[in-house]
């Protein structure tokens, strides 16, 4: 609270404006950063692997496409607190992972809708795997070459 205080009554605060402020990951410390981010992302993968448990119960076809989209959606979140949402988004939408990102949104959005709205368990289960192998290229996108090398190795494999 101390150091909330501290950055608004600076000079800058004012120049600023506070939801820069806000939304700058760098009001935080990095040790801060780092521990929500991982406290995010853990839940994350909770809420997933809680959701694929829930999905053997009788009618958990809904539960599991609710924690599994929300697992998601978490560990997405998670990654907001060591760059800054703004950053983050706009990291999101650059060209080089623009599709990549809209699958997934797409996955997350149409898993829900298949479960929820549509009843459609099957569909439900199939979105989910999308949304698994869409966050996965999605993922791949910030890791140098990822993309590329798996690329060749299912051109490989099909071939």
């Amino acid at each position: 609270m101390e150091n909330l205080r501290r950055l608004l009554s600076s000079p800058d605060a004012e120049e600023q404006g506070l939801t820069a402020q806000v939304l700058d990951s760098t009001s935080l410390s990095f040790g801060t950063r780092l521990r929500w981010f991982a406290i995010c992302f853990v839940c994350g993968i909770l809420c997933s692997l809680l959701g694929t448990g829930l999905l053997w119960l009788p009618g958990g076809v809904k539960l599991f496409a609710v924690f599994y989209t929300f697992g998601n959606i978490a560990a997405l979140a998670s990654t907001c607190f060591l760059k800054g949402p703004v950053k983050q988004l706009k990291s999101m939408f650059e060209p080089t992972r623009l599709l990549a990102t809209i699958c997934v949104l797409l996955c997350l959005i149409f898993t829900l809708c298949a479960a929820l709205l549509w009843h459609k368990k099957n569909l439900a289960v199939l979105f989910c795997i999308l949304q698994f192998l869409a966050m996965t290229w999605y993922s791949l996108s910030y890791i140098p070459y990822a993309r590329d090398a798996v690329k060749k190795c299912c051109t490989s494999i099909i071939s």
